[in-house]
């Protein structure tokens, strides 16, 4: 199962959901309000008791992907997260796991909300099977976002390349 979570202000059909419905019909972009404890118990409903989900994360949707990761690491096949909002006090708690999930992380240079220097040491800490790629974008990643490999980083078999 493809889920997309999207980030703090944002809905499941704004322009990246957008992108995946026309892309990748099957993947589920639900709604998400409320603070992070209302997200992942939204995110359980909506995940009902799948296993081998893939979780694309934006921003804060990054967060609940990887506590989700966290509490449920044998439902998650793989995460993908954009610009991931590791760096929020909703995170502190969780900063100590560990997870051995395949993880690419993708995040702008020029990122002044989650910033590469704040969250890269976060996620080398928490990520044992990580890829991090450091872009030339911004916190939205709307340059970057349309040209990454979508097949590769949504298909369940393959590992990272």
């Amino acid at each position: 199962m493809l889920i997309f979570l999207h980030g703090l202000e944002s809905s499941g059909n704004g322009a990246k959901g957008r992108f995946f419905a026309a892309g990748y019909p099957e993947m589920l972009r639900p709604d998400f309000t409320g603070d992070l404890s209302a997200r992942l118990a939204r995110l359980r409903t909506v995940a009902g008791a799948a296993g081998d989900l893939v979780l694309v994360g934006s921003s804060f949707g990054g967060l609940l992907a990887t506590v989700f990761a966290l509490d449920c690491p044998g439902r998650v096949r793989r995460l993908v997260l954009l610009a991931p909002a590791l760096n929020f006090p909703d995170f502190a708690p969780y900063a100590g796991g560990s997870l051995a999930v395949p993880t690419h992380l993708v995040i702008g240079r020029d990122d002044t909300v989650t910033p590469a220097s704040d969250v890269a040491p976060i996620a080398r800490r928490v990520f044992t099977d990580l890829r991090l790629d450091l872009v030339a974008d911004d916190h939205l990643l709307h340059r970057v976002f349309p040209s990454l490999d979508w097949p590769s980083l949504l298909d369940r078999r393959r590992a990272f390349a």
